[in-house]
């Protein structure tokens, strides 16, 4: 296990969100990415809440944003080096914002992430 204070982490996540590309970016839509220390049930790095772009309709207003929650305490715990940790939040921030734009589990898993 290695310790990454948690203004590090945050850098972390923010640094792994500038690797999306900007033409995903750009169609990000209300949701808000967070850093929290430990997950509602063991086991998780990271969870996505909310209604995913695919299915949105027209009655999709006035909505709290999805909210995407990145786990520190658990990824620091699977974690040896800083790299391990820089690598770990790029996969779970891909996979949660993955969730966002609909792609489930399953998909993902197939697309190797």
């Amino acid at each position: 296990m290695i310790d990454v204070p948690l203004k590090r982490f945050e850098e972390l996540v923010a640094e792994a969100l500038d690797t999306i590309p900007p033409d995903l970016a750009k169609v990000m839509d209300n949701v808000v990415l967070v850093v929290v220390d430990d997950p509602p049930e063991p086991g998780l790095l990271g969870l996505y809440t909310g209604i995913p772009l695919t299915e949105r309709g027209d009655w999709y207003a006035g909505v709290l944003p999805d909210r995407i929650e990145i786990y520190r305490n658990p990824t620091l715990e699977i974690c040896e080096t800083e790299d391990d940790v820089v690598e770990e939040v790029r996969v779970t921030v891909v996979h949660e914002i993955a969730h966002h734009f609909g792609i489930d589990d399953e998909r993902l898993h197939e697309l190797g992430w």
